[in-house]
């Protein structure tokens, strides 16, 4: 017997086949882990939707993926919906933290983002916008425009609370789609004013993708946005 023969099972034989197999098995399972890892660190990432602030935009139990080029080789603009990570503790600390299985599979991005907290809401406002709320007709208005919001969900008002803000360099102002049920950038003055850092987005929010009956992008609605001026204009 040769000593090729003597390492490895006899080609043709059934032992040589179930390894080719198990083999074949391992590649493909090391190449698709692999691949996984490459898109969530470089293009998109998983994430669940826990409450209805973004409703009806996006529904309890949703999951989505946030294209992570945003902002990076593509800018954020205003309508954008966004991830961002929760730097400044607007949600209370986790009940619990992930097992190891849930971090590992979040760490190639196989799960959503697990042992982090995470926020996801509308840019309303980017830098040297003014922001304010409400018109004499209930509106919200940026820039002195009036804005009619169609993502608005339904009986909202715009807002509930008057303001009027400046967002300072390098922030955003957010609110979610649900007004009524959001604590966004209005209800956080104490925080940093309640303006977001930009370096907190982790990504723009792109597809539902489960379940599959709600599978479809995620609307920016450029044209509530498309008649508003630039800051000083």
């Amino acid at each position: 017997m040769s000593a090729e023969s003597a390492e490895s099972p006899q080609q043709g034989g059934p032992l040589y086949k179930l390894w080719r197999f198990i083999r074949e098995i391992v590649i493909i399972v090391a190449i698709a882990l692999v691949l996984s890892f490459v898109i969530k660190t470089f293009f998109f990432r998983a994430y669940y939707i826990p409450s209805g602030s973004m409703e009806n935009t996006l529904q309890i139990n949703d999951r989505i993926f946030a294209n992570l080029m945003v902002p990076g080789p593509f800018e954020l603009e205003r309508g954008d919906v966004v991830v961002f990570r929760d730097d400044l503790d607007w949600l209370p600390p986790l009940e619990s933290q992930p097992t190891a299985v849930e971090s590992a599979l979040s760490f190639v991005g196989i799960l959503p983002a697990a042992g982090e907290q995470y926020l996801v809401k509308r840019i309303v406002g980017t830098a040297g916008d003014t922001v304010e709320c409400c018109t004499v007709d209930g509106k919200l208005s940026i820039n002195g425009t009036p804005i009619d919001e169609p993502y608005i969900y339904p009986g909202n008002a715009p807002s509930d609370m008057a303001f009027t803000v400046t967002v300072p360099e390098g922030k955003l102002w957010v609110m979610g789609d649900h007004r009524a049920e959001s604590a966004d950038s209005r209800f956080h003055p104490d925080v940093q004013g309640g303006f977001v850092d930009v370096d907190s987005v982790q990504g723009k929010a792109s597809v539902i993708s489960w379940p599959l009956s709600r599978w479809g992008t995620i609307d920016s609605h450029e044209e509530v946005f498309a008649s508003v001026p630039g800051p000083g204009n």
